[in-house]
């Protein structure tokens, strides 16, 4: 079973005005977890590693980083890397928003929100079309820095390409590689938990569906979230 907890903490976030709203893709706005465990299944059984610890390590992280961690001997990151983007190009088979993510994302001014992901950009265009969800203009993916999650260059790039400062962002995100991305940028962060099995425990405020938020745009053009749960 999924965590469906109601969680929504951290008042300052909901005190607060955002130049723009920067998201994670995998597990924030969409769930593709099981086509992409389905992938990373075989390759695991290929490397000969016990695959449900493994699949507990994939996710928000680029498959290059995943890959290079497990230091294999004799296995090319690279090369890996490139057979795991064209089997998930070919596995889309489940692929969906998460709940209130389309309507969401619709409220929004097109200039002021980034999606900011650890997947290629094929494999992201791939994924959000399957979805139903439209590409936004500003789209930072895995070959746009040298270092992934959870280092936090690429929410800088994503504020850099809106042209404000990442400080001054809320990043929406599920794991914990990217939540300590967008902690270590400076920007506030919520937690989206619709694909999560177990509780996150985490200071930042959550929720489960974007049901859950009204977003409004003041006078100046900032953006803020409201409660909408009764």
């Amino acid at each position: 079973m999924r965590n469906r907890t109601v969680s929504i903490r951290g008042p300052a976030v909901f005190n607060r005005r955002y130049r723009a709203f920067l998201f994670d893709m995998d597990g924030t706005l969409l769930n593709s977890i099981a086509a992409a465990e389905r992938v990373w299944s075989i390759w695991a059984e290929r490397h000969g590693l016990e695959v449900a610890a493994f699949l507990k390590t994939i996710h928000g992280a680029r498959a290059i980083d995943t890959i290079t961690r497990q230091a294999l001997p004799g296995v090319d990151p690279e090369v890996e890397a490139q057979w795991i983007t064209e089997a998930e190009l070919n596995d889309v088979e489940g692929v969906v928003a998460i709940p209130g993510a389309v309507a969401f994302l619709s409220s929004l001014p097109g200039d002021q929100w980034a999606l900011v992901t650890s997947a290629p950009r094929e494999l992201a265009l791939r994924r959000l079309q399957a979805a139903g969800i439209a590409p936004p203009a500003v789209l930072v993916t895995a070959e746009d820095v040298a270092i992934g999650k959870p280092n936090p260059d690429c929410y800088v790039l994503g504020a850099q390409r809106l042209g404000v400062p990442v400080r001054e962002c809320l990043v929406f995100e599920d794991a914990t590689v990217g939540i300590r991305a967008g902690e270590a940028a400076g920007a506030d962060v919520m937690v989206v938990t619709s694909t999560h099995y177990t509780p996150m425990v985490t200071e930042h405020p959550s929720i489960d569906s974007y049901a859950q938020l009204n977003v409004q745009r003041d006078t100046q053009g900032l953006l803020y979230v409201q409660n909408a749960v009764g």
